[in-house]
């Protein structure tokens, strides 16, 4: 997630474009930059860091610009460096990017062998080589070329030397909106950004671009073909504009997810099959590996657990799950042919870089799962694998946990391949079903209604359990830990079996019972155990696949999931469970986006 913004009219344009990066910040601020036209001349000015940095680069200059594009970046391909920000820049233009072209690695091969020399290590770099390229006096004929042959999800602000008063607007999955004003011309990211200026806007459809003087905007088919789009009226401020209209940034992190699975998940996909050559890894990189020790903290470590689950299932090899915090004091047993994982959404987790920082003292490969570049667990690790989450705000992970558990089904998936415990055909199969869970995540989102009456029963306890057998139990740690970091609600998950050897003796008449039911072949046994709790007075919440059966009146509330494929159902399964903490917070009058004690990356020991 990253933050454009550009502008054409009568205003001076640096200051402006300035301002609207300020309101985009929230979505990346590792660093910042802007392209204008001032006396003819196309020039860029960018820095890593916060947009503090670029100001004080752009201090003591007077400028007269009235057309430019602006950045602020979250890190995906490539750490944060000045050379890395954006706007980049070729011969004939300059060009900013939101989302992620899936096959820049090809493409910046077969442009190096036309003779392009790339500064960068960033895939928006590859997207401006390749219109420059293309380019032979027409821009529009340049991009929609490219279009052609690019991949991914993506939104393009991009500026040519040869028309100094033009913006152009491209998008594919990622948001772009255009706006316009009495003379001038805009588009950005998000709302924030033209609010200021005006509130008459247009949202760009993926598969659409537009064309910004300061006269008017022309929108496009990526066939050339004219477009007419309704001109909308904002009626949100500022601040809620942030928010994308919800009324928390944990709500709105919550939406994000599907999109930044497949931000995810997708460049790692070649042929119908798990791919990470563009991480760095070898074709047989898990092919000798003989035990995975899984190093992580909080949500980190649940996600680990459910690619515990996983890895085992799919690939058979050992997979040992340690909280980090313990993993150096336990003196690990590690050998030749061990693997560490550590997982870590900052990548700035003390306890986590400690067990990293031991793992390669004993001489055993690291590979690290975290979502910024540049952090101190991907420098020191020996490989990485990056989740493209974007930035979270709000303090209790949402799409953070879901894409951790989605690499690690990759990993599960390729390990298998390379182990030969699953042919070709067979792992390109389950690879479809990942992408069928993917599919039916927007379905899971719809469930917000059945969790929010749902949380009404939870306002007023004091504790609570969350039950399930398997991946269910995974994931049933981490929908007791939502609920209780923003609720402060007393809840703990158990493996539902173990309820009769002494949990069980703290279920009373009305004690909430959050029961899980994913996998066929444990459901009986999880029903079993339900029957026992509710026994004792429990109120039961089943959150259930459509293909288990249960009881009449087994369940005091049932969620019904959309359909999963099983092996995957914890990507759609832990949506309800995160609404369910939402809107239990909500009703309780908690800080959903800033809970008490907690702070969103821990770096202290």
């Amino acid at each position: 997630m990253c933050g454009i913004v550009g502008y054409t009219g009568k205003r001076e344009a640096v200051g402006l474009l300035m301002d609207g990066l300020r309101c985009l910040e929230y979505r990346g601020y590792d660093s910042a930059g802007v392209s204008f036209f001032e006396e003819g001349r196309l020039e860029t000015v960018k820095a890593k860091g916060r947009i503090s940095n670029l100001e004080a680069r752009l201090s003591g200059q007077e400028h007269c610009s009235h057309c430019g594009i602006a950045h602020t970046r979250w890190a995906t391909h490539g750490a944060p460096s000045d050379t890395n920000s954006h706007p980049h820049t070729a011969k004939h233009l300059s060009l900013v990017h939101n989302g992620i072209i899936e096959n820049y690695a090809q493409l910046r091969r077969e442009l190096e062998e036309q003779g392009a020399v790339f500064v960068s290590e960033t895939d928006t770099e590859v997207a401006a080589r390749l219109i420059d390229s293309l380019y032979e006096g027409d821009p529009m004929e340049a991009i929609i070329r490219a279009l052609k042959r690019l991949r991914g999800a993506f939104a393009f602000g991009i500026v040519f030397r040869d028309y100094p008063d033009r913006v152009y607007a491209v998008r594919n999955a990622s948001p772009l909106i255009a706006a316009r004003g009495e003379g001038e011309s805009f588009i950005a990211s998000d709302i924030p950004a033209i609010l200021p200026y005006t509130k008459q806007y247009y949202i760009l459809e993926s598969g659409e671009m537009a064309v910004l003087t300061p006269d008017a905007i022309q929108f496009f088919d990526w066939e050339g073909h004219p477009v007419q789009k309704e001109l909308l009226t904002s009626t949100l401020t500022v601040q809620q504009a942030e928010k994308g209209g919800y009324d928390h940034f944990m709500l709105k992190e919550i939406h994000e997810q599907p999109q930044a699975l497949r931000d995810t998940l997708s460049p790692r996909l070649a042929d119908g099959l798990p791919d990470f050559s563009s991480d760095g890894l070898a074709p047989d990189f898990f092919r000798g590996v003989s035990h995975i020790h899984i190093a992580a903290c909080g949500s980190a470590s649940y996600a680990g657990q459910v690619g515990r689950w996983a890895i085992e299932r799919l690939a058979r090899i050992p997979v040992t799950v340690e909280i980090a915090s313990e993993f150096r004091y336990q003196d690990p047993i590690l050998a030749p042919g061990d693997l560490v994982i550590v997982i870590s959404q900052s990548g700035e987790t003390a306890d986590s870089l400690a067990a990293l920082r031991l793992a390669k003292e004993r001489g055993v490969p690291t590979l690290a799962i975290v979502n910024v570049a540049g952090s101190s667990i991907a420098r020191e690790a020996d490989f990485v694998l990056y989740t493209h989450a974007g930035p979270e705000i709000a303090v209790a992970t949402t799409k953070g946990y879901s894409v951790q558990v989605g690499i690690l089904y990759l990993i599960a998936l390729r390990a298998a391949l390379e182990r030969e415990i699953l042919p070709r055909e067979a792992c390109a199969g389950l690879v479809s079903r990942l992408q069928e869970a993917l599919s039916l995540l927007p379905q899971a989102l719809e469930l917000e209604k059945d969790c929010s009456r749902a949380a009404q029963s939870l306002r007023d306890v004091s504790s609570m359990f969350y039950i399930g057998r398997g991946q269910d139990h995974s994931l049933s740690l981490e929908g007791a830990l939502k609920l209780k970091e923003i609720s402060y609600i007393q809840c703990e998950a158990y493996a539902a079996g173990e309820l009769k050897h002494g949990t069980i003796s703290l279920i009373t008449q009305g004690t909430p019972v959050v029961a899980l039911l994913t996998e066929s072949e444990l459901a009986a046994k999880t029903v079993s155990n339900i029957q026992e709790v509710k026994a004792r007075g429990a109120m039961v919440i089943a959150v259930c696949l459509p293909g288990i059966s249960l009881p009449e009146g087994l369940c005091d509330i049932l969620i019904t999931l959309p359909p999963l494929p099983e092996l995957f159902a914890p990507l759609g399964a832990i949506i309800p469970l995160q609404f369910l903490a939402y809107h239990t917070a909500c009703l309780k009058g908690c800080d959903v986006d800033k809970p008490r004690n907690l702070a969103k990356s821990v770096t202290v020991e």
